[in-house]
């Protein structure tokens, strides 16, 4: 097992997104907190076609930096709008960010399932970036289908597998409080439907805890299928992310889990909303190596 830093901790030091000089200056930061391996984000169409156009002075960063790009994630909400021109649109975007994982040589490519086509009362999740403590109020508009929903969720999660297949990638998703995926359950019937071996999960810690996951099963459930963890500590209360070991998560039995389940991946440091987040990032980074060498994960 690896540790990466998550892109969390660039969108809470610059905002969201960040510009494209800050993310040159927060590859710098994340070297210096000890890191050699970091994923990136490319979010919305504006913000993925700098980081597209950049890409050269970005990889040469992180060459220079000896950091390795080993995810890199697309935000794109309208992969799964009821409109099929925006779906189109968003699908045509997702091509040009395989095309950029390819040239950062990142094995993985990431989509999350964003939020149900209903109607929110206040906030809509992940409006504008990751939120902690939440209350999603919502009303089902007339004309809604939750079939409907699951069809579309199936079928561009399919298209982005092909695409990501075809250019050498992996695809990964991660569940997350208040979206259309949730839950471990949830994705592993996105898995059975999807039916494509290059599709697996991001097993998020900080989510699955706070939607009151038993975390070595869902580790247990998911399997081989895991081909990523972001790593976050909460009460399981709400969804904050917090250094590991600052919660109630049993890091023990979910890394031993991993290890019997022969992950061999990248383990992300993903903390994010709060105070002192260098001091986190570091104290999660220890936390999490010393885990991995007492269960004899190895790390590099």
């Amino acid at each position: 097992m690896k540790i990466n830093c998550c892109w969390l901790y660039a969108i809470n030091k610059y905002g969201y997104p960040p510009s494209i000089q800050d993310t040159h200056r927060v590859l710098g930061e994340m070297a210096a907190l000890g890191f050699n391996a970091v994923e990136l984000e490319g979010v919305r169409e504006e913000n993925l076609r700098a980081v597209y156009a950049a890409r050269a002075d970005l990889r040469l960063r992180c060459n220079d930096l000896g950091l390795r790009m080993m995810n890199f994630c697309p935000v794109l909400p309208d992969l799964f709008s009821p409109e099929a021109a925006k779906r189109k649109a968003a699908l045509d975007l997702f091509r040009l960010a395989a095309e950029a994982a390819v040239y950062f040589d990142a094995p993985t490519v990431q989509v999350d399932s964003y939020a149900a086509p209903v109607e929110y009362v206040k906030h809509r999740p992940y409006a504008d970036a990751v939120e902690f403590k939440r209350q999603f109020d919502v009303r089902i508009p007339d004309g809604f289908s939750w079939q409907r929903t699951w069809d579309t969720l199936v079928e561009t999660v399919r298209a982005c597998a092909a695409i990501a297949g075809g250019a050498g990638l992996r695809l990964c998703l991660e569940p997350r409080v208040g979206e259309l995926v949730s839950n471990t359950d949830a994705l592993l019937r996105l898995i059975e439907h999807v039916n494509n071996p290059i599709f697996g999960a991001v097993l998020d810690t900080g989510h699955l805890h706070a939607q009151k996951e038993i975390l070595p099963l869902s580790v247990e459930k998911l399997g081989p299928r895991i081909f990523y963890v972001h790593a976050s500590d909460n009460d399981s209360r709400d969804n904050e992310h917090l250094a590991p070991g600052r919660g109630t998560v049993d890091w023990e039995a979910v890394i031993a889990g991993l290890k019997r389940q022969g992950f061999d991946g990248y383990i992300g440091i993903d903390i994010g909303g709060v105070p002192d987040l260098d001091a986190q990032y570091r104290e999660g980074y220890a936390y999490i190596r010393a885990i991995i060498e007492r269960v004899g994960g190895g790390t590099a």
